[in-house]
């Protein structure tokens, strides 16, 4: 192994190191002092390393939010890409659920995914304009939705309809319905419902 090489391992495992201390540090601000505490010069302080070190994984705040909920949204993404039906595809010689009854259980996930960490999901979304729609989350989701759209309604703007089954899962709509509305979970269910029975017996 050249000198280069051995370099490169070491800084690799520092800055894997360093990840895990700044996540933890973020986990730990959270739990104690809740979402107010999280800015990136205080999570530095935390984790002992510098300002720039988080800046450099993490680009701003709402990337290291998105990287503190990260392990739930891995669980979420499993469940509908691979796991069991309605929800996801089945696997060999499970037969795949229709694609409305798809989509109306990915949005029901979503919601209740929602519900877990809306307040942090508020925090990220509102770092910036264009943050929901810059992580890559969102791409997957509108893809997914749109893909089981195409199915039911060949022909339709399935991206279109499917930003807009999206659109009342942002958490600043969700957490002011929810938590100022004082809407119960089931009633937000029931609205995305008949957004769908509207896609999939237009007119």
């Amino acid at each position: 192994m050249s000198k280069g090489e051995r370099a490169g391992r070491v800084e690799r495992a520092d800055a894997a190191q360093n990840r895990r201390k700044i996540l933890a540090a973020a986990a730990d601000l959270l739990a104690s002092r809740g979402v107010e505490a999280l800015s990136m010069d205080e999570v530095a302080r935390v984790a002992g390393v510098g300002v720039g070190t988080v800046y450099r994984r993490f680009h701003d705040r709402a990337g290291l939010v998105y990287a503190v909920v990260d392990d739930r949204e891995r669980e979420f993404q499993e469940s509908f890409l691979q796991g069991p039906p309605p929800l996801g595809p089945g696997g060999p010689g499970t037969p795949d659920a229709p694609p409305a009854e798809r989509i109306r259980a990915f949005l029901h996930a979503l919601a209740d995914r929602t519900e877990a960490q809306s307040e942090l999901l508020e925090m990220a979304e509102m770092d910036s304009a264009d943050a929901r729609f810059r992580d890559g989350w969102y791409a997957l989701y509108q893809s997914h939705l749109a893909t089981l759209i195409g199915r039911i309604r060949p022909g339709a703007d399935a991206p279109y309809l499917a930003d807009a089954l999206l659109a009342p899962l942002a958490a600043n709509l969700f957490r002011y319905q929810r938590h100022v509305r004082g809407m119960p979970l089931e009633r937000i269910k029931a609205g995305l419902d008949a957004l769908l029975d509207g896609i999939r017996e237009p007119g």
